[in-house]
This record gives C-alpha cells, structure tokens and sequence, in this order.
C-alpha cells in the first residue's frame, strides 16, 4: 500500500516508546482519505464502534494485509479504517506521491476507508501508540464515543482476531 519512498522515511522517522493506550480517548487529528476528502479523527467515525488500522512504514502493510483478509473472513462488524501515519515534516513534502501510489494498489472503492496522516498531525497518533518495532501494525478498537477499548501491536494472531470480532459485536449492541 505505501511506496518504497516510506521506506528511507522510516530511518527519519522519530521513536517513542511504545504503550498500551486501552481506556484512553484517540487522539484528536485531520488527515485526507484518498478520495482527497479532509477527516477528522476520532470525530468523523464516532456513533459506533470503529477499527483504526495504524501503519508507521510500508512493511506494516504486510501485517494490515493478514488483519484485513482475517476481518473479511469472519464479517468484522464495525467500522474499519486504515490509518497510514508518517510523522516527520520531510514526508509530508511527498504526500501527493505517496498518496497517489496508494491509489493505484487500493481499489477506488475502498480510497474513502483510507486516512492519511502526516507530520504534525501525525505525531499524536505516534506518540499515543509508540512507534518501537514499526513493521507490526497497531489495531485499535474505539468505542462509539471515540476511547480505546482493545489495541494490539504484536503481529497478526487468529486468538486476537477472535477476541476483537467478539468485543466489536458487543459494543455494537451498547
């Protein structure tokens, strides 16, 4: 999903500690979905429960991709929302490139599901999930009000992915 590109950002990339943010509200940020429509996180997506997919670098992408089929295979039922995320001001000088390299490997119908963050709007995200050991995506279930009620940072597991399908299908029904 992201281009090569992302790959030398990585190295600029800054770390911060990773950490569990279960219980705690997402933090408030603005980003472009590829249908180029600005969204604001949480807020756009609050109602109903919703899945942040968070990827700080192009190989998380392999590990979103196992969530993803994993989601489809078992009818996830809440809301699913990808969350490319790369701090840092000199990646957001490519945003236009990056983005347009993620249209062209995602089918259009699925551009409005795709958030992208950058730079300073990305920061917060970085820093409320930690970006130690980027390659694993993080997943975050939020509640209808916009809090963490399940995160997940360690690489695709089928146990989870059944511990998160049940959890999402009993905030919906709250």
């Amino acid at each position: 999903l992201f281009l090569p590109l992302i790959l030398l950002y990585g190295g600029c990339m800054a770390k911060y500690p990773n950490r569990n943010p279960m219980g705690e509200p997402f933090p408030t940020a603005t980003g472009e979905n590829l249908d180029k429509k600005s969204v604001e996180l949480p807020t756009a997506y609050l109602g109903e429960p919703a899945l942040y997919m968070v990827g700080y670098v192009q190989n998380s992408q392999f590990d979103l991709d196992r969530w993803a089929i994993g989601l489809n295979q078992v009818e996830f039922s809440a809301q699913v929302v990808e969350v490319p995320t790369i701090p840092g001001m000199f990646p957001s000088m490519f945003k236009g490139v990056i983005d347009n390299g993620m249209r062209s490997g995602i089918p259009s119908e699925d551009w409005a599901a795709v958030v992208t963050l950058y730079g300073k709007q990305a920061k917060p995200v970085a820093q409320f999930t930690g970006t130690e050991n980027p390659r694993n995506g993080r997943l975050l279930l939020l509640d209808s009000k916009g809090s963490v009620q399940w995160f997940w940072d360690q690489g695709f597991s089928a146990k989870r992915l059944m511990e998160l399908k049940k959890l999402a299908e009993k905030l919906g029904q709250d």
